[in-house]
Parts: C-alpha cells; sequence; structure tokens
C-alpha cells in the first residue's frame, strides 16, 4: 500500500461502529456525518487507497454499512515533502496562525506541476510558511482552491489542518463568497444571469474542458453586467461550483470568451486587437467565515493594471464609435 499524501503529521487509526439507525448508508456518507476531521474529499481518497476497512476487507465507497459493523479508518501519515521554499515576493492581503490570504498576479503558477516545478505560489508559501508541510496534501500544501497561472487577484490558503477542513467544507457547502472580473468579447444584452451547464473533459481535446463532454459535473455561475463597450462587456460573476476553468468555459459557451483567453477564445478578436497580454479575468473578492473564530470576513483585490488599461482602452474606443463624423 503506498503512502497517502493527504497532510496528517502521525499515522492515526479509528474505530466506528454503526448504529441501527446508520444502517445501510452507503460507508462515504457514513464517514462523512462523523466528526474525523477529514472532509468529504478526504474520505474519498482513503477510501480510494484502501485505509477504511471492515475485518481485514478494505471497503469500497459504495459499500452499505451494517448494523453494528466496525468500520476501521486508517489515516496514514503524510509523506515527505520534496520541495524547497523560495524567496519569491507575495503580496498578502491577510495573514493569521489558521489562514491566509494571497493577491495572485497574472502569470505565477499555484502549484508544481508538469512543466512548472519551481517559480510556483506554493515555493512562495513554503519560504515565507515554514509549518506549512503536507497541510491538505504533499504537492499542494494549505491550497484549499486555485486559480490558474493567467488570472489574478484573491486566493486563500490553510495554514493548519483543521482550517484546511473546515475552509474545504465551506467550499464544498457553497458557502464561500468568490466574485470575479472579466472582460469579454461582444455585448452581453442581459444585464444578469445564471450559466448553469456541467463541465467535463472536451471530448477532442483532452487539456480543454467544455460543457460538450460525456463526464460532466454540475456548474453554476452566476452574472451580471457592470459596463458594455463598442464590443466588449465589463462583468462580474460569482461562483456556486468551482470546475477546472468554470468562468472561461462558461463564457465561451455563451458566445462571449474572456479576453485575451488563448485556450478559449480561438481565433476571434476585437477590431482592434487584443488589449491584453493574458485572459482579463481577476478574482475580485473572497469571503468565507474563519474557520477558527466562526467570523465572516471578506476582502478585495483592485483590478490589476493591464486590466484596468485595457478598460480604458475600451472606453476610449467607444466614445470614438460614438462620436459623430
Amino acid at each position: 500500500m503506498e503512502t497517502s499524501s493527504l497532510g496528517y503529521k502521525q499515522k492515526r487509526i479509528l474505530n466506528i461502529k454503526a448504529s441501527e439507525k446508520e444502517r445501510n448508508l452507503r460507508v462515504d456518507v457514513f464517514l462523512s456525518n462523523k466528526d474525523i476531521g477529514l472532509s468529504r474529499s478526504q474520505i474519498k481518497k482513503i477510501i480510494d487507497e484502501g485505509y477504511v476497512l471492515s475485518g481485514k476487507h478494505s471497503l469500497k465507497a459504495k459499500h452499505r454499512v451494517r448494523d453494528g459493523e466496525e468500520i476501521e479508518v486508517i489515516i496514514p501519515p503524510v509523506k515527505k515533502l520534496d520541495l524547497d521554499g523560495e524567496n519569491i515576493p507575495l503580496d498578502i492581503v491577510y495573514e493569521d496562525d489558521s489562514v491566509i490570504v494571497i493577491n495572485k498576479p497574472a502569470g505565477i503558477v499555484v502549484h508544481p506541476a508538469a512543466g512548472n516545478y519551481s517559480g510556483t505560489l506554493v515555493h512562495a508559501l513554503l519560504f515565507h510558511c515554514k509549518d506549512l508541510s503536507g497541510i491538505g496534501g504533499v504537492e499542494r500544501p494549505g491550497i484549499v482552491h486555485r486559480l490558474d497561472k493567467d488570472t489574478s487577484g484573491l486566493l486563500m490558503v490553510a495554514k493548519n489542518d483543521f482550517s484546511h477542513k473546515e475552509i474545504t467544507e465551506q467550499l464544498q457547502s457553497k458557502t464561500i463568497s468568490r466574485k470575479y472580473i472579466a472582460i469579454v468579447c461582444g455585448i452581453i444584452k442581459e444585464g444578469h444571469g445564471t450559466i448553469d451547464r456541467e463541465i467535463g473533459r472536451h471530448v477532442k481535446d483532452r487539456k480543454k474542458m467544455s460543457t460538450i463532454t460525456c463526464k460532466g459535473r454540475e456548474a453554476v455561475t452566476h452574472f451580471r453586467v457592470i459596463k458594455r463597450f463598442s464590443e466588449a462587456s465589463l462583468v462580474e460573476l460569482s461562483l456556486e461550483t468551482g470546475r477546472t476553468h468554470q468562468i472561461r468555459v462558461h463564457l465561451s459557451s455563451m458566445g462571449y470568451p474572456v479576453l485575451g483567453d488563448k485556450v478559449y477564445c480561438g481565433k476571434r478578436a476585437l477590431k482592434s486587437g487584443f488589449l491584453i497580454n493574458r485572459q482579463a479575468l481577476h478574482a475580485a473578492s473572497l469571503g468565507f467565515n474563519h474557520p477558527t473564530t466562526g467570523k465572516y470576513i471578506e476582502f478585495n483585490a483592485p483590478l490589476p493594471r493591464d486590466m484596468q488599461e485595457a478598460i480604458n482602452k475600451l472606453k476610449a474606443a467607444s466614445l470614438k464609435d460614438n462620436s459623430p463624423s
């Protein structure tokens, strides 16, 4: 059995007995109802890795518990973290012993992956926070959600296992407020609306996500038009779910791709050409219940210079287009 990537410092073994009222519950649901310090995604992970047993037999998530059945849960220790911190500047919006909120610039990758084994936000965090090692997973210590490389804005990081669990559960229960600002190609006629389209891997291009897919997952994005220009729109978006590339895919599926998006905008361009060298998407607002105090806190990050300059150019172009000849 391979060592798990769950972020727990010491091995823990729990024995939980099912009651008559819990009979016939799926074991993943059964464990999710217990206060064992694991989020639903972590429970799924240890089940998949064979760390949930009945007798000597590992269980599948769909296993139905029996009255009086004793479920053994093994929470393995964290693997060794083979990442070194790097002295990369961080724009820290908020920090305490439980969480840190970062205003991420465009161009930086959040966690190591193929082609990005250094210079990531995780490397910067490991240098800044000396005790992050392994929290929530070896390759993504402390990361509870992420932003695409070329998306700027607010991102929160858990600084201990308890905070990681609490924030992850808030994400899963959809109680975290996340608002984004985007510049999109085209003029959206509706003042506001909701995009409710499942998202999954593109049927032909596995590197892309799509609303046309064989195995889609629920994805809901709300939008509100802030400003219309002659050939573009400034939009505020809020998320109910957090699928990969969700905003970019949803807007593209509506026919209003994010300006500068090299993946989902295709060959479409404004008459004046692209006014920004990355996708014009910014995580502007982030609100959540503090994992320790329970108090709701919210943070805002102003638009970065490149997006503000693009907006100014769009305004100027609109004025020119509307001026009498």
